[in-house]
């Protein structure tokens, strides 16, 4: 039967893509690109399609450039349900290019083995019954700190939002991320996006009867014991240590914020037998 795999660019996406070339049967890649992703990444794709031989398609909204054309146009950022970029960038351009696919192809998804991974697979399941799917990394054992291990030995370079101490290849700033400390490290590494966020935060809101100007939407929250107090991006402290280690999804599975915190010191770690095998499977299965 043939696969529709939802490659990211990045490391669990690209191995889950690995993996079914293995099945033999007939795959295509499809990549949504929201316009705001590391520049790198698409390096990254292009490195990943010489090696493979196989071809990615690269989709693009029609309506919008990138999320900030959303967010203007909404007046919003991101609420417990995702946020509209999600849904206009990738999940609605992936639809209008794939149309009847999505329910007669097996629709592959990067979700790694981790216990917080498979109940996201779960999830992603319940809520799409009509979908076949298919978690590779899931069934063949392998968490993400096996990917990395398998494109390292593959000679793949990882893209750069890793190097940069990212857990994952996302947009250079997610209103998804909802963590004080990735933001002051979206601060130091990305500040015209973080003062392009800043400035939205205080455009957006509802307005204030008392003074005429929008209440302001802040991404951040801190609790006073059961109050809880927005905090917005220009008031982070400016010795705020960054956060580059934060988790969190962002595709066509992306639903309400999903986090957790994981130590990129992650990618120093031995391999497992299991990711050690893959790789060498997939080395002789590409070298063939």
């Amino acid at each position: 039967m043939k696969r529709i795999v939802h490659f990211s660019c990045g490391a669990a996406s690209a191995v889950a893509a690995l993996i079914s070339m293995l099945s033999g049967d007939e795959i295509e890649l499809v990549y949504t690109d929201p316009g705001l992703e590391h520049k790198d990444n698409q390096r990254f794709l292009r490195d990943f399609e010489n090696m493979t031989g196989h071809k990615v398609t690269i989709l693009k909204s029609k309506k919008y450039k990138d999320p900030f054309e959303i967010f203007e146009e909404r007046r919003f950022l991101a609420g417990v349900h995702g946020a509209p970029c999600t849904t206009e960038l990738k999940k609605i351009t992936a639809r209008n290019y794939l149309g009847s696919r999505l329910l007669e192809e097996v629709n592959v998804f990067g979700f790694d083995c981790s216990k917080r991974e498979k109940k996201r697979s779960e999830k992603y399941k319940n809520n799409n019954p009509e979908l076949m799917t298919c978690f590779p990394l899931i069934d063949e054992d392998i968490n993400k700190n096996d990917c990395y291990y398998i494109i390292d030995s593959l000679g793949l370079d990882l893209p750069y939002m890793y190097k940069l101490g990212y857990k994952n290849a996302n947009c250079t700033g997610c209103v998804k991320a909802e963590n004080i400390g990735y933001w002051a490290a979206i601060r130091e590494d990305f500040p015209d996006v973080f003062d392009r966020y800043a400035k939205l935060e205080r455009e957006f809101g509802a307005i204030d009867p008392a003074t005429g100007k929008p209440r302001g939407a802040a991404i951040n929250k801190r609790y006073e014991g059961e109050t809880r107090i927005r905090v917005f991006l220009d008031e982070i402290p400016i010795d705020k240590k960054p956060q580059r280690n934060f988790s969190f999804s962002c595709g066509y599975s992306c639903g309400a914020q999903d986090m957790e915190i994981v130590a990129v010191k992650e990618l120093t770690k031995e391999p497992s037998l299991t990711s050690y095998l893959m790789a060498n499977k997939i080395k002789k299965f590409l070298n063939n």
